[in-house]
């Protein structure tokens, strides 16, 4: 299943950026006044930042849809398949989608919009915010693949933000087993909430027994810090540390992108 990742990103560690789309029709922070063209608008300055900093993918999440839901609304996935089209033009790398915190909707969305890659929580069990927390990756795999998308590389991420795992076996032993029984194509490593870093030796101690499966890190890479994170793991997923001051909730800041890419290009050369 790791083709899937290597044909996607080749062998370059990749720094994946995150366009965090604005709360959709029907969540609680949605801007009703702006609507959907303003979402559109938002997403359409921070992917540009983006594009012109240089990152190697795209990834589109629904951050803002707080409370998050274990199960979305249809409207939440066709909302996000509306912007991406209407952005899809203008994305000149790969990309990638995740609906908070449903693999069906998230496989879904990516059939619809042509992605090249997903990140979902698809393994565990776990006592979280939004209730007890127990995704069905058999399921989830085997909707991709009848959506005719056998192709879609699947990012695991192995250690949920809002949970905590009710599986007592070290996270190096769940990332193994997790391979083993639910075929990744990556996994990734987070921290505790959003904008929070693994902890680096979580990542190290995945990323030693998965020494021919990619680890990134999922959460909390900093500019001080990418270099580490590349020196331990096989790329990142960033959102928080690109926007300005450095808050999730606010736009990309394009000078934080482009400084970010800049340390990321050092690290791997």
């Amino acid at each position: 299943m790791v083709a899937n990742f290597r044909n996607v990103f080749g062998s370059t560690k990749p720094a994946i950026a995150m366009v965090h789309l604005g709360a959709l029709p029907g969540s609680p922070l949605h801007d009703e006044k702006g609507g959907i063209e303003a979402i559109v608008a938002a997403a359409r300055k921070d992917l540009a930042a983006l594009e012109a900093a240089g990152f190697d993918a795209i990834m589109f999440g629904n951050e803002n849809d707080r409370p998050y839901e274990l199960e979305v609304d249809a409207a939440s996935t066709a909302a996000m398949a509306y912007v991406i089209g209407c952005l899809r033009s203008e994305i000149t790398r790969p990309f990638g989608v995740n609906v908070l915190w449903d693999p069906m909707a998230t496989m879904a969305l990516a059939a619809a919009t042509g992605a090249a890659f997903v990140r979902e929580i698809f393994t565990g069990v776990y006592a979280s915010d939004m209730g007890v927390w127990s995704p069905d990756a058999g399921k989830a795999i085997r909707y991709r693949n009848r959506l005719g998308r056998a192709d879609l590389a699947v990012l695991f991420n192995i250690s949920a933000e809002f949970a905590n795992s009710l599986d007592r076996r070290p996270l190096a032993d769940r990332a193994r087993s997790t391979v083993f029984s639910s075929l990744p194509d990556a996994v990734l490593v987070s921290g505790q909430i959003t904008g929070e870093a693994a902890k680096m030796e979580e990542l190290e101690a995945v990323k030693t027994v998965l020494a021919d499966v990619p680890v990134l890190a999922n959460t909390g890479v900093k500019h001080a810090t990418v270099a580490d994170v590349f020196r331990a793991a096989d790329g990142c997923i960033v959102g928080s540390s690109l926007k300005v001051d450095g808050d999730t909730w606010n736009p990309v800041d394009p000078a934080r992108a482009a400084d970010f890419m800049d340390r990321v290009r050092a690290a791997r050369g």
